[in-house]
């Protein structure tokens, strides 16, 4: 980014810009040294930068690495500009029917840096305490966190994965679970974050096949089922590819 200089910019703000523009064209975190070296920006006023960013949430450090990559804090700015068009609006219908059709509390979450979280909630009993708010973190073992898993590229879960403790490493790869989400595009969790309520969940996807998003219908234990045959879970099998649809996802 070239930073020009006027009286009526202000010059620090071009170049905190620049180092977001920088992490935002790379695939991978950056080090210090990384970006130092493309910004040509003084180590001192370089760590300033960076920690003020951080602080903001525009970019995220790696406490293990050290390296940085995009913050939460983006997200939230990116979905509010792009207004009708963003992923949660469009969804929100779907949520509402899931909803009404399930007499459950609907989610759609997305993956941050460390998890996926809440984006959205359309609450259907306002009675139900469901464990979860807008922007709480979603662990492995709930059933949206069980469809990251397996649809999300593990390069970029297996930190996550592996500071939950409630989860075996066995449930990565191979087991007869992960196979029959990965075949049937529904997860299940009996309580994960409360007692008494389950969930069941499904995944968005684009039309590379990639994963936008999960949506999970969370209710009484009694009222969630736990397999792929339920009438239930053949309605929410039925609306993930509906609403994957309007992605551009089509099922070969």
């Amino acid at each position: 980014m070239e930073i020009v200089k006027s009286g009526s910019t202000i010059q620090s703000l071009q170049i905190g810009m620049s180092i977001i523009d920088l992490l935002a064209s790379q695939r991978n975190p950056l080090r210090f040294s990384d970006i130092q070296e493309s910004t040509e920006i003084t180590k001192s006023n370089l760590y300033k930068y960076l920690n003020t960013l951080t602080q903001l949430e525009l970019l995220y450090r790696d406490k293990t690495t050290g390296m940085y990559s995009l913050g939460s804090k983006l997200i939230q700015y990116g979905m509010a500009a792009i207004g009708n068009e963003d992923v949660t609006s469009r969804i929100t219908p779907y949520l509402q029917e899931i909803s009404h059709h399930t007499s459950c509390t609907v989610l759609f979450s997305v993956w941050t840096y460390d998890g996926p979280i809440t984006a959205k909630i359309w609450n259907s009993n306002q009675n139900l305490n469901i464990g979860a708010q807008l922007g709480t973190r979603l662990p492995p073992s709930s059933s949206s966190g069980k469809v990251f898993t397996v649809f999300q590229d593990s390069s970029i879960t297996a930190d996550w994965i592996e500071k939950d403790n409630n989860v075996s490493a066995a449930f990565l790869r191979g087991t007869k679970e992960y196979q029959a989400i990965q075949k049937y595009k529904i997860a299940f969790a009996k309580e994960p974050l409360v007692p008494s309520v389950s969930s069941m969940s499904i995944p968005v996807f684009n039309y590379n096949a990639e994963l936008l998003g999960a949506i999970t219908a969370v209710g009484f234990t009694e009222s969630i089922p736990d397999h792929y045959e339920d009438p239930l879970s053949q309605y929410l099998r039925k609306s993930f590819l509906e609403i994957s649809n309007i992605f551009g996802y089509s099922e070969e």
